[in-house]
């Protein structure tokens, strides 16, 4: 990801125009017509919040803020209730499963501009090549922390989540998509695999597993790790720096066989009533000082590329091409995320 800067060097420039444009010091703060209230659900502890604060006072507007600890948490309350909230923000295959099912709005990018300043290999996707729906917020990788007190020689591969010496020391991210996927890449496939023989393969290896795992978790599980109460973990790489940075035994690794590489994006429901507030406010967090500070707050990587310059020694933050290239993105397929539920409902 540092290498690809040099690419996005002249984009530079537009993004300057775009701030120009839309006066960062706040020229929508005196509009009346921007005041009311939206309504943004997003996965825990991934905002400053401060950050919101400045967007209520410069805007005048009311942000509502929930959290979620799942995609598949988050995907059943807004089926549930369309009109619930205004802004979204769901993983790549969550994304890509509400675009096909007509859940979202076009964004209109002209009231975006500061999209311009999001890094290009973080736009046009397989799932939204125009960019109608997704304004990328967070990127990162899914791999291993690891406390180096506890195991015999640096971890480097999926197999460390089934080695039976760390029994009751394995802790797994509860989401259906990581763990399932995790099996599936340690075993040589795709995790987007829809094949029934992978599928059953990749089941018997987490019913194995069952009997040795500490625990299926969300955010706690690094603060487990950090009071060195855990060996091995399956976590995202934000929570993981922010791990490494309050305790030196630990570290993290993608491993050999490859992972996931995700994109957390800004999405917006189709049944809104707030379409200019929510497009404002996604304008306003892809300001690179905005950027900043919520990577700052919460060890994750932006994809607004002027907000880079002062993480770019952290390996967590921005892992070689290498490592990028034995990865994969999450998509959607609706045969294969209703075998996949059933394996976590035996397994989980």
């Amino acid at each position: 990801m540092k290498e690809s800067a040099k690419r996005i060097i002249p984009l530079i420039a537009a993004c300057a125009i775009a701030f120009a444009l839309v006066g960062c010091g706040g020229a929508y703060g005196d509009s009346a017509a921007a005041r009311g209230v939206l309504k943004v659900f997003s996965p825990t502890d991934y905002v400053d919040r401060t950050t919101i604060a400045e967007f209520e006072k410069e805007f005048n507007i009311q942000v509502i803020y929930d959290e979620f600890e799942s995609n598949e948490e988050m995907y059943d309350v807004v089926c549930g209730n369309p009109k619930a909230y205004d802004v979204l923000i769901p993983s790549d295959y969550t994304m890509d499963r509400l675009i096909q099912e007509g859940r979202l709005a076009t964004i209109n990018r002209n009231e975006v501009p500061n999209i311009a300043c999001i890094a290009p290999e973080y736009l046009s996707p397989d799932y939204d090549a125009q960019n109608d729906y997704v304004v990328p917020y967070m990127v990162g990788t899914l791999g291993i922390l690891y406390n180096q007190r506890f195991v015999s020689a640096p971890v480097e591969s999926w197999a460390a989540l089934w080695d039976s010496q760390y029994r009751g020391q394995i802790l797994l991210w509860d989401s259906m998509r990581d763990v399932v996927g995790v099996a599936l890449k340690m075993l040589g496939f795709s995790m987007n695999s829809n094949d029934d023989d992978e599928l059953a393969q990749a089941k018997a290896r987490l019913l194995a597993q069952r009997s040795l795992v500490q625990g299926y978790a969300g955010d706690i599980i690094r603060d487990i790790m950090i009071a060195d109460e855990g060996a091995v973990a399956l976590i995202y790489s934000g929570d993981a720096k922010t791990a490494v940075d309050q305790n030196p035994n630990l570290a993290y690794v993608i491993p050999t066989e490859g992972s996931n590489k995700w994109v957390d994006g800004f999405v917006i429901l189709k049944d809104t009533a707030h379409l200019e507030a929510a497009q404002k406010f996604i304008n306003f967090m892809c300001r690179p000082n905005i950027a900043i500070r919520n990577m700052t707050k919460t060890g994750y990587t932006s994809p607004v590329f002027g907000a880079w310059d002062e993480f770019y020694a952290n390996p967590i933050m921005f892992p070689s091409a290498e490592e990028l290239n034995r990865c994969e993105p999450f998509l959607y397929n609706r045969d294969a995320t209703e075998k996949y539920a059933q394996i976590w409902r035996e397994v989980r």
